[in-house]
């Protein structure tokens, strides 16, 4: 059920294009609060808006703040006039929206995607988890700071793109060239349908040498093998493969989180790779020390993964030492590069890899 309550803007904390992150006054104290400027208007000290607050009532993670709905009451010239655009996102809830999909016939876009069917070889980063984003990106710029990397968001976990400060971060340090969002999901430089669709912007309307794929910020799971929104890394490599892209995967690596499940290969790597991607993709592992080398390799058998893909090895260093240098610190469930060190050096390391593919092609 969605949970709604009366609050007072008090103050602006920070704001990045299409995202306002608040402070908030509410019957029950200060409390912070985002609100999405794809949506609404910028936002002032003293507006009266009304939030939802189910995320924080529920004691959720990433989605652990307020969330604005509209101004409270509405104010003569607060309501917009329609944008561009036929594309209803959001649909049919009572946030929904249009905005101008790259397809349509009157954006820009329509007539290079009109005829775009292939993405002639374009490699695509497939991750399950939105934190592996900065060192993915970061493992291409490492070995070619020429290449073009854009990142098409899914619509398995959060819908704006706004939401990723991560993302924000790679702009501003220059290891992302763009955003696309797909499907439900709204706010990057371009909008796309689908995933298909968003592959094939990213590729031939932003001129992506890279791209890197997956869901936003704040994934479900339920603990079991097949609730978890990280399976969205299977649908990836899938129509990565359909549009003639090469797909690179990103196993989910990890010994910092206490469950059984996540030790070694994450059991969601495992299902996706191992039963949900029916095409093959290329599953880069980073260098690591025996013990867990013979843990993982063990449990790629036992997934049937080593039989289905191609499992190849390559070095996560250069990417988090780029990282480094941009100042980005990147987590994953809370944890550090001192606590899950596999997990980020397997992102950097299937980056570098799809830059060598590009390199190795020419391009």
């Amino acid at each position: 059920m969605l949970v709604t309550a009366a609050a007072t803007v008090t103050r602006i904390l920070g704001e990045r294009p299409g995202a306002q992150e608040l402070e908030v006054a509410t019957a029950q104290g200060a409390a912070r609060a985002i609100s999405y400027t794809h949506l609404l208007r910028p936002l002032v000290p003293g507006d009266q808006v009304l939030i939802n607050t189910t995320a924080v009532d529920l004691g959720l993670g990433t989605g652990g703040v307020h969330f604005v709905i509209g101004l409270r009451p509405e104010q003569p010239g607060d309501r917009p006039g329609p944008g561009p655009g036929h594309t209803v996102k959001l649909r049919y809830t009572p946030l929904q929206f249009a905005c101008l999909a790259a397809e349509e016939p009157a954006s820009p876009h329509h007539d290079l995607l009109r005829e775009a069917d292939s993405l002639q070889g374009c490699p695509v980063v497939a991750c399950g988890l939105h934190s592996m984003l900065a060192p993915a990106a970061a493992g291409v710029r490492a070995a070619a700071a020429r290449l073009r990397v854009v990142y098409v968001m899914t619509d398995a976990a959060a819908l704006p793109a706004a939401l990723s400060r991560l993302a924000a971060e790679l702009r501003q340090a220059e290891l992302l060239a763009g955003v696309v969002t797909c499907g439900q999901a709204f706010g990057g430089d371009l909008e796309a349908v689908n995933l298909y669709s968003g592959l094939l912007a990213g590729k031939w309307a932003l001129g992506a040498d890279v791209l890197v794929a997956g869901q936003g910020p704040g994934s479900v799971g339920t603990g079991t093998d097949w609730g978890c929104s990280a399976l969205d890394v299977a649908a990836v490599i899938n129509a990565a493969a359909a549009l003639d892209g090469q797909p690179v995967a990103v196993p989910r690596l990890g010994w910092g989180d206490p469950r059984p499940r996540h030790q070694g290969l994450s059991r969601h790597s495992a299902v996706a790779l191992g039963r949900a991607a029916l095409a093959r993709a290329t599953v880069v592992l980073p260098h690591l020390e025996p013990a867990r080398a013979a843990q993982v390799a063990r449990q790629l058998g036992e997934a049937g993964i080593e039989a289905r893909h191609k499992v190849v090895r390559g070095d996560g260093r250069p990417g988090l030492e780029a990282l480094a240098a941009a100042g980005i610190a990147p987590t994953t469930m809370g944890r550090g590069l001192e606590q899950e060190p596999e997990f980020f050096q397997a992102a950097a390391a299937a980056g570098r890899f799809a830059a060598e593919l590009v390199l190795e092609a020419g391009r």
